[in-house]
């Protein structure tokens, strides 16, 4: 297990230069091979009308003059360990990891995405909470009751959740619930270390309008999961040996039915985490969806690129994560990468081998592949 987390970490880093070098293509390689040149570039980054001195002076300070394999080594030498720039006689220091200084403040842009971060965390934490619950309570409950009432109208909430857009079902709740009855004042965000109660006050529409959408999508997703799962011949051999009907369904039928349920929760959280933009923008929470309009408002190159790399290490690494957390969900996934992971002693190798002395035996492939064999079920894109 550690060999694999160690691998998958190295992966990860691998994944992120990659991101990186897409990132750095699209800001700096695509305008050159669109006819651009350094000075043409600099002039993006001063403002507007800017006169030929600020431009020189930029284009110097950024070194777009050198060759682009240098210029990415600076951008990614930055990220690591920071940046210096020259201003004239003085010289300015930029705290890794830097993605440079915005043109709205003249700031740097690390510090500011960490101020608008916890709004983000808060509102994606909560709605995963509520749609996660919901969404596979609803789901397990609707494949049990296959045909009946219950089964209809849960499943057509939940066609009426993915039909309808954020920005409907968001403003729609704050007119009824914010200013016809004021349940919930749509005041500003609160921090929870300022005030708890408020905090989550705040924040109750924002996360139901946003687990709305989700915990749909989650109830048909588990519905299809535990309709196939529960017709398995392990689930008949399970009832025949006796076994409660609650146990049969929480242990053999609901775990391997959560396969594809992780794994599309994993790249909604990574996505969510990386800036909720319909949402924050709908409920005016200054979060990093709300940084990223602000950002391709203004064409704010630094903070685009600081929140693309963000969102990308966020969505890495979810799916490491979820990775790891397949083997604990499904137990199917343990023996195809693990076949002698319960026996005292393995004979699948040259000997004999006890508990504590097993040689690797199993696939070299990822978990991810070995729960893609063992669940048939894709999981559908979510969109936040």
């Amino acid at each position: 297990m550690i060999a694999f987390v160690i691998r998958r970490l190295l992966t990860t880093i691998f994944l992120l230069i990659v991101v990186s070098m897409i990132t750095f293509g699209i800001f700096f390689l695509i305008p050159r091979l669109a006819g651009q040149n350094s000075a043409e570039l600099a002039a993006q980054y001063v403002g507007r009308n800017p006169t030929m001195s600020a431009i020189l002076q930029m284009e110097a300070k950024l070194g777009l003059n050198d060759p682009l394999v240098v210029q990415y080594w600076r951008f990614l030498k930055g990220i690591v360990v920071g940046a210096h720039y020259d201003s004239g006689p003085s010289q300015t220091f930029c705290a890794p990891p830097c993605f440079g200084y915005s043109f709205r403040t003249q700031q740097p842009v690390w510090p500011q995405m960490m101020a608008a971060l916890p709004v983000t965390i808060s509102l994606a934490a909560g709605a995963a909470l509520i749609w996660l619950t919901t969404g596979v309570s609803i789901g397990v409950l609707s494949a049990l009751k296959r045909g009946t009432v219950v089964d209809r109208f849960s499943m057509a909430i939940a066609l009426a959740g993915v039909s309808l857009p954020i920005f409907f079902t968001g403003l729609l709740s704050l007119e009824l619930f914010s200013y016809k009855w004021p349940l919930f004042p749509n005041d500003q965000y609160v921090a929870i270390t300022a005030n708890p109660l408020l905090w989550a006050r705040n924040l109750v529409l924002p996360w139901i309008t946003l687990a709305f959408l989700y915990a749909a999508l989650y109830a048909r997703l588990t519905r299809a999961s535990m309709l196939e799962t529960m017709s398995e011949d392990y689930i008949r051999t399970a009832r025949a040996k006796g076994l409660p009907e609650r146990t049969v369904i929480a242990r053999h039928g609901l775990r391997p039915a959560l396969t594809p349920i992780l794994t599309i929760f994993g790249m909604d959280l990574g996505l969510l985490l990386g800036g909720a933009i319909l949402t924050e923008t709908t409920f005016s929470l200054p979060g990093l969806g709300q940084f990223t309009v602000l950002a391709i408002q203004n064409q704010d190159f630094p903070e685009i690129m600081g929140v693309v790399m963000l969102a990308a290490f966020f969505i890495v690494i979810a799916n490491m994560v979820v990775d790891i957390l397949y083997a604990v969900v499904d137990p199917r996934v343990r023996i195809s990468l693990w076949p002698c992971w319960r026996s005292a002693t393995c004979t699948c190798s040259s000997g004999p081998t006890t508990a504590w002395s097993r040689p690797w035996t199993g696939s070299r492939s990822t978990w991810s592949e070995a729960a893609r064999s063992a669940s048939s079920v894709s999981p559908a894109p979510a969109r936040a």
